[in-house]
């Protein structure tokens, strides 16, 4: 049994954990489908979650790094395989 009490945490800090994890697959499906469509929406949403901050701050870190990332990515495979930008 842990000697802290149960913090509850706020709305606000829920909602950013499901703006990171949006984010992150949003990133990661626009790799494969139109990145400059996709990508620059999940990098918003990436940070926007780590404005909000609260208990879901080092998943909105890995969001903003997975969503940076997943953009150079996705304009190298979509050059590569002459796929559509946008």
């Amino acid at each position: 049994m842990s000697s802290t009490p149960y913090e509850r945490t706020s709305a606000a800090e829920t909602v950013a954990g499901f703006l990171a994890a949006a984010a992150i697959f949003v990133s990661l499906t626009g790799i494969a489908y139109r990145p400059l469509r996709l990508i620059p929406i999940a990098i918003v949403l990436a940070l926007v979650a780590t404005a909000i901050g609260g208990r879901a701050t080092r998943l909105a870190t890995w969001a903003v790094g997975i969503a940076a990332a997943s953009f150079a990515v996705g304009m190298a495979v979509a050059v590569i395989t002459s796929h559509p930008l946008w």
